[in-house]
C-alpha cells in the first residue's frame, strides 16, 4: 500500500479524516483544563451551598456502610465472600458522584489545579474554604448517619454485629498504616477524577473498578472511614480521642498527600513540561491545516493544466 509523504494513508474523504480527527482521544492538556474548569467552579461556590451538599454526601456515603454490613451478615463468613461483600463500598460512592455532591478527595481535588495554575494568596484562601467546609460538611453527614443506624431499630442483631465488626477492622490498623494506606486511597480516587472526563460513557464502571479495589486493599478513607470508625465510638468501643488521633488526623493526611499534592502536582507538571497551552496547541494546528491546504491547491492547479 502506497502512503503519503507524512505517512497518512491515501484515499481519504474529507469526512473520513473528521471522523478520525473526532475519535481520537482527549489530549491530556485537555483533560487537565476540563478538571481545572471544574475546580474553579467549585472555588466560586458559596459556604453555605458547599455545607448542604457536603452534608448531603455524608450522609448517603453512609450507604456504603450499610451496603457492607448487610452483604457481611447475609453472605457465609468464608474468606471468599468478602470479595463479594466488598462491592457494597462502591454505593456510596456510586450515589455520590452521580448525585454530583461534595465529597472530600474527590470534588476538593479539582479545585487544587486552579491553585496550581495560579497560586496567588486569594486562591490558596478559596482553596481551604473549600476543604475546610466540604470536610466539615462530609463529617457531620458521616456521625449523623451512623449514630441513627446504631440507635433506630433499623437493622437484626447479626446486621448490627457486621457493622461493628467492620469499624473493628479499620482500627486494626496502627497511625502509620492508617496514614500509608490514607496516600493510596486519596491516589486512587484522584486517578478516577482524572479518568471520568474522558470516558464519561463509562463513568459508572470507573467509579465501581477503583472503589472496589479500595474496599479489596483496605485502604482507608476519610469519609468512608468516619461513618466506619463512629459507629464504633457511638456504641461505646473507642474513645473519641482514638478516632480523632488514630483513624482522622493520619487518614486526612494521607488522603490529602495522596490525592490532592502527589496526584495533582505530577499531572499538572506534566501539563505545564509541555511547554504549551491548549490555546497555543489549537492556533498551531489550524496553521497547520490552512498550510496544507495552501499546498494543495498548487499542486490540483497544476493538475488541471496538466489535463
Amino acid at each position: 500500500m502506497e502512503h503519503e509523504p507524512d505517512g497518512k494513508t491515501p484515499g481519504l474523504t474529507p469526512e473520513e479524516e473528521r471522523d478520525i480527527d473526532e475519535n481520537q482521544p482527549p489530549r491530556a492538556a485537555v483533560l487537565h483544563e476540563t478538571i481545572r474548569m471544574q475546580g474553579d467552579q467549585e472555588l466560586e461556590r458559596n459556604v453555605a451551598a458547599l455545607f448542604w451538599s457536603a452534608l448531603a454526601a455524608g450522609l448517603t456515603m453512609g450507604l456504603s456502610l450499610m451496603a457492607m454490613g448487610l452483604l457481611n451478615s447475609r453472605l457465609p463468613d468464608a474468606e471468599g465472600f468478602k470479595v463479594i461483600a466488598s462491592l457494597g463500598y462502591c454505593a456510596g460512592f456510586l450515589a455520590v458522584i452521580l448525585a454530583r455532591q461534595q465529597l472530600f478527595t474527590e470534588n476538593t481535588l479539582t479545585a487544587v489545579l486552579p491553585v496550581m495554575s495560579k497560586p496567588t494568596l486569594n486562591n490558596v484562601v478559596r482553596l481551604l474554604r473549600l476543604w475546610t467546609v466540604v470536610l466539615v460538611g462530609n463529617l457531620c453527614g458521616t456521625l449523623l448517619v451512623a449514630y441513627v443506624m446504631l440507635h433506630l431499630p433499623i437493622f437484626d442483631t447479626k446486621t448490627d454485629q457486621a457493622f461493628l465488626e467492620i469499624g473493628r477492622k479499620v482500627m486494626e490498623n496502627d497511625t502509620w498504616q492508617m496514614f500509608s494506606k490514607g496516600i493510596i486511597s486519596g491516589w486512587m480516587i484522584a486517578t478516577m477524577v482524572w479518568m471520568i472526563p474522558s470516558m464519561e460513557s463509562a463513568k459508572v464502571a470507573i467509579i465501581v473498578m477503583i472503589t472496589y479495589l479500595m474496599a479489596l486493599g483496605d485502604f482507608t478513607h476519610i469519609v468512608v472511614g468516619s461513618a466506619e470508625v463512629s459507629y464504633l465510638v457511638f456504641a461505646g468501643e473507642l474513645p473519641w480521642k482514638d478516632f480523632w488521633m488514630i483513624f482522622a488526623g493520619p487518614t486526612l493526611a494521607g488522603n490529602i498527600i495522596g490525592g490532592s499534592f502527589i496526584f495533582a502536582l505530577i499531572s499538572h507538571a506534566q501539563i505545564r513540561s509541555e511547554g504549551e497551552t491548549p490555546e497555543k496547541k489549537g492556533k498551531k494546528k489550524a496553521l497547520d491545516e490552512k498550510l496544507k491546504q495552501e499546498l494543495r491547491e498548487p499542486k490540483a492547479e497544476s493538475d488541471r493544466k496538466g489535463v
